[in-house]
Parts: C-alpha cells; structure tokens; sequence
C-alpha cells in the first residue's frame, strides 16, 4: 500500500484512526520524556504504550508494517510533521 492507501484506509474507519492519532501523540510524549530522563520508567511506559496502540492497527501487505508508521516513526524522533 502507498501512503495515500493508507490515508483512505484510516479515513475509512474512524476507531483506526483515532488508535493512530493516539499512537502519534504517546510518539510524541515518549519523545519528549526520552530528553528529559531517557532511563525513567516513565518514558519506558511511554513506549510501551505507543507499541501496544501501534500494534491494533492493520498492517500495510507490501511491507507488513502496521499503516501510518511513518508520521507514528516521526512523532518518536520528536518531529512533529502534522
């Protein structure tokens, strides 16, 4: 699936798109605490809960990575591209 797939796919169904967005957002905290305290159990929570929440999104048949992976990957890096 190419990237616009994957847009119409979450555009399709709204609980998908709604694990993805949540799953960019705890990206972006896991990002944010890994700055600040890279060893803190908070941030391993934070990871931990956006692999769970990336993990109930459908995979891409190409590739087998789960759809919105890239903006998901980005938000992790703290590059917030939304």
């Amino acid at each position: 699936m190419n990237n616009n797939s994957n847009i119409e796919q979450l555009s399709l169904n709204p609980t998908q798109a709604k694990v993805h967005g949540l799953s960019v957002q705890v990206g972006e905290l896991f990002a944010d605490l890994y700055r600040s305290a890279p060893n803190g159990l908070e941030t391993e929570y934070a990871l931990n809960a956006y692999k769970n929440l990336r993990r109930i999104l459908p995979r891409e048949h190409a590739r087998g990575r789960h759809i919105g992976r890239r903006a998901a990957w980005h938000a992790t890096q703290g590059n917030r591209t939304r």
